[in-house]
């Protein structure tokens, strides 16, 4: 996001899984494969028992080329073969199929590539296509594919055959578990028998050195114990979470306001990032004009009660794009004036102003009624399963971490009815992790069985943070940030049931990081239904505090999955800012089946930017800028327009989402063409509703809504392109 409205680019890639698989590293206390990131495979040499014609031969297979491919002659059995140049431990095997794929084959080693010397490491009868990531354990200095039975009449035809190397590592060992660090300096408590001068000089410091420090590296915590307090203005810059230490909202009464405006930025609030208010109360100072939140992205209001109105825009109605609010209640009305998109979550409200191109609701009492395109409001009645993310509170003088319980066809608060329901945690079970503290330590609190609290500050990372137990609490406030050193995975979960991530920042490393946070191993199978993990309130950023790499922020593998709110950035502006300077393929990939996006934002990837492999997927509310310097179209991408915003895999047959809009902002050539903002497969399962695109200002075109339908979205008078359902 810069100055208009953030657009977003997908990343495409397809996990389709035949037969059964075993998944290493799924559970905690078993072995893992440290699987590498290189595909030992590339460009080795490759033989195979036939060939379709001269130009379909196997070194097409491992190329690294997915728009070639090798193909066998129209008989069983075939089989393409590798030679990996030395004996190797094969830890994970990916076959991206044509569309003649093997309904039944074989994946094989073997020390000399001589006949009655392979092993098998994997097999199917029922293998259905698509790209399969095979988990597996195996050594050998060849590799071969073998199939006995083809899915049709033609021969076996694979785009692409990639080998990763790992060895099984032991899962670490709680031996001396680490202290706990105390809460910094930085995080600061507040107690309503201070007095407002006190607390109002305290708070004008810290915003008076974060009102316009965008990518700097001081983070705070502004925190109110349980009481009432009269004649304060919260002003909130960045890096900022203010929250009330209260078990529920109206705990803490704060009869002023918390305030945030665009002065720092010209009246424009499109920069108004990272910064949080949550778990408190507020009668605004001036009951016509209401509380100002005018926000842009990764800046959530969450469980907050404004007893009166909200202004989500800033003074002068300048502009703005934001955002995000949960488990709310908006006695008054909610007025987004000059907010272009905005999505509400499970809230009450008394009315709703005005929508510009995007306003999304789910679960939200009081909501205008479903009118998309005009007035642009997408209303989806409840949301389907969700768990609101865990707080800090104080019982009595013991800070403790509460974690909602999951709900189904959620609506309105947790808390309407009394207490949020769920399960409280003591600090004292947490590992308390302070500035300073190395990644060696924090795995170590993690292996003890420890929860994390990460309190402000930044954390750079050597080694990968590796969270194994199930139920683990991952909590950060104010918005610690955590940076891979070296081009390590800053953190991987286990596939195991009901871990919380929350409130985090991940901020790429100057070398380049594979992923930045990876939830379940490649090929995760188990179901997780009853108890899902979730990922609520995490950033990614690569580059703009300075120069970063990574070539894909998220990626779900486990099932079941909750993602609620995240903003994926691929930075615009800032330092280390170029289009072979800040390089990132995807912002996120979702390989398990029946994962639940709530407020995706992602922008600025120089590849499909969501990519969405899995079955039974649903997103409400996406919001995407595609990135703004493709030097060229060909830079961009040979042999096709550009790429989309958001893409779902051709072999996904059940995928449903609400109010998606995507944005392009072509600064460095104006020319360039993204031939769709969305990319799916035309099948009855699959369902699109209320969709939008938009050129900014004729900075480039879109040239189709999703697929083939819709468009062009061109020409300076920035109109969007409506479509309301898709097929």
């Amino acid at each position: 996001m810069h100055h208009a409205p953030v657009t977003r680019a997908l990343l495409s890639a397809v996990l389709l899984l035949g037969g059964t698989v075993a998944v290493l590293g799924a559970t905690a206390g078993a072995a893992q494969a440290a699987c590498g990131t290189t595909n030992v495979a590339l460009n080795k040499p490759a033989t195979s028992s036939s060939n379709e014609n001269g130009s379909l031969t196997p070194n097409k297979a491992v190329d690294g080329n997915v728009n070639t491919r090798w193909s066998s002659a129209f008989s069983d059995p075939q089989w393409l073969q590798v030679d990996l140049g030395a004996a190797t431990d094969v830890c994970q095997v990916v076959i991206t199929w044509q569309t003649s794929y093997a309904k039944a084959f074989s994946v094989e080693v073997s020390p000399t590539g001589a006949a009655g010397s392979w092993t098998s490491i994997y097999s199917t009868t029922t293998s259905t296509g698509g790209t399969q990531t095979l988990n597996v354990s195996g050594t050998g200095r060849y590799l071969r594919v073998y199939g006995t039975q083809r899915a049709n009449g033609y021969g076996y035809s694979i785009k692409e055959l990639a080998v990763y190397s790992g060895t099984p590592t032991e899962p670490p060992v709680c031996t001396n578990p680490p202290a706990s660090g105390a809460l910094p300096p930085t995080f600061i408590v507040f107690d309503p028998s201070m007095s407002a001068a006190s607390i109002q000089s305290q708070v004008n410091t810290v915003f008076a050195q974060q009102e316009a420090n965008q990518f700097g590296a001081q983070r705070y915590v502004l925190a109110f114990k349980p009481g009432t307090y009269s004649g304060i203005n919260v002003n909130t810059g960045f890096y900022t979470s203010v929250i009330g230490l209260g078990r529920n909202p109206d705990d803490v009464v704060i009869n002023g306001d918390v305030t945030v405006d665009a002065g720092w930025f010209g009246g424009n609030a499109t920069q108004n990032f990272w910064r949080s208010i949550e778990n408190l109360s507020i009668v605004p100072s001036v009951a016509n004009n209401g509380d100002r939140w005018a926000v842009a992205q990764a800046a959530p209001m969450r469980r907050v009660h404004i007893r009166g109105k909200l202004n989500l825009a800033p003074n002068g109605y300048g502009w703005a794009s934001g955002g995000y609010i949960a488990d709310s209640k908006i006695d008054g009305s909610v007025g987004p004036y000059s907010q272009q998109q905005w999505y509400t979550r499970d809230s009450s409200i008394g009315s709703w102003v005005n929508g510009v191109w995007n306003m999304v609701f789910s679960g939200v009492q009081g909501a205008p009624a479903n009118s998309f395109p005009s007035p642009p409001y997408t209303v989806v009645g409840s949301t389907p399963v969700i768990r609101d993310k865990p707080y800090l509170y104080l019982d009595g003088s013991t800070y403790r971490v509460f974690v909602p319980n999951l709900r189904t066809n959620a609506v309105g608060t947790t808390w309407s009815g009394g207490s949020t329901p769920g399960s409280s945690i003591p600090l004292s079970d947490f590992f308390v992790v302070t500035p300073g503290t190395g990644a060696a330590t924090i795995n170590q609190a993690l292996a003890c069985g420890k929860h994390l609290f990460f309190a402000p500050g930044v954390y750079h990372l050597n080694q990968t943070l590796n969270v194994t137990n199930p139920n683990t609490v991952i909590l950060g406030e104010g918005y610690p940030t955590l940076i891979p050193d070296n081009g390590v995975n800053a953190m991987t979960v286990a596939d195991v049931d009901g871990v919380k991530v929350a409130g985090l920042l991940f901020d790429a490393g100057t070398v380049n990081s594979d992923t930045l946070l990876t939830i379940g191993a490649a090929g995760s199978a188990a179901g997780h239904a009853a108890n899902p993990t979730t990922v609520q309130d995490v950033f990614f950023r690569i580059g703009g505090a300075g120069p970063g790499k990574a070539t894909n922020s998220l990626v779900v593998n486990s099932n079941n999955t909750i993602i609620d709110h995240i903003w994926a950035w691929r930075a615009d502006h800032g330092a280390g800012v170029g289009w072979t300077v800040n390089t990132a393929d995807t912002g996120l990939i979702v390989n398990g089946n029946n994962v639940s996006a709530y407020g995706l934002f992602v922008e600025h990837y120089q590849k499909d930017e969501v990519i969405w492999n899995g079955q039974g997927g649903r997103t409400i509310f996406f919001q995407n800028e595609m990135p703004y310097d493709p030097p060229s179209q060909s830079a961009w991408r040979t042999g096709a327009r550009g790429y989309a915003a958001y893409k779902v895999a051709d072999t996904v047959t059940t995928h449903e989402a609400w109010g998606m809009g995507s944005y392009c902002n072509f600064t460095a050539d104006p020319s360039i063409v993204a031939e769709h903002g969305f990319e799916t497969p035309v099948t009855a399962g699959v369902k699109f509703h209320d969709l939008l695109t938009v050129s900014l200002g004729g900075k480039g075109t879109i040239a189709h809504v999703i697929n083939t339908t819709g468009g062009p979205a061109q020409g300076t008078n920035t109109v969007p392109v409506y479509l309301v359902a898709f097929p």
